[in-house]
């Protein structure tokens, strides 16, 4: 009964660890327990939008590095509608949120809409002070090209 438990734990573990978005995993080296996971995500506002994220993973640790980075670009197209059913307030909406931690941390990525530029600003940020300083990314997606861009109105 106890080798089956410790198995199904076991395995367990590992589909916990498993995820569906992940693209990429590079290896910090063979005496590390340390990867950088790359995850795709397709943002569910404004499909048009893809950004790939790449975090350190810390196998066997209670708590992740904080420690990321976000790229995103249009890889679909971006409408009016999209933009207009959108959070446009300053602080914009999480589009995704991911656990880094047992202790509350998590890896969450914010998108902001920039009127002036008519820009998409996706913020990836660790919501746990890590060093002195919250680490965090960003990454921009200008709507010039796309159904969405709107021709400035001169003065």
């Amino acid at each position: 009964m106890f080798k089956r438990t410790a198995a199904l734990l076991c395995l367990s573990t590992l589909l916990l660890g498993c995820d569906n978005n992940e693209v990429g995993d590079v290896s910090l080296g063979m005496f590390t327990t340390k990867d950088i996971k790359i995850e795709v995500l397709t943002d569910p506002g404004v499909p048009g939008v893809t950004c790939h994220i790449s975090n350190i993973v810390a196998d066997l640790s209670l708590s992740d590095p904080s420690d990321m980075s976000i790229s995103c670009r249009q890889t679909g197209e971006i409408t009016a509608a999209m933009i207009a059913a959108i959070d446009t307030s300053k602080s914009g909406e999480i589009v995704f949120k991911k656990s880094k931690s047992i202790f509350l941390k998590s890896l969450k990525i914010r998108r902001i809409y920039d009127d002036q530029s008519q820009s998409l600003l996706y913020v990836a940020y660790s919501t746990k002070e890590t060093s002195g300083s919250f680490k965090h990314s960003m990454s921009t997606v200008p709507l010039w090209g796309s159904a969405a861009y709107q021709t400035p109105v001169q003065p």
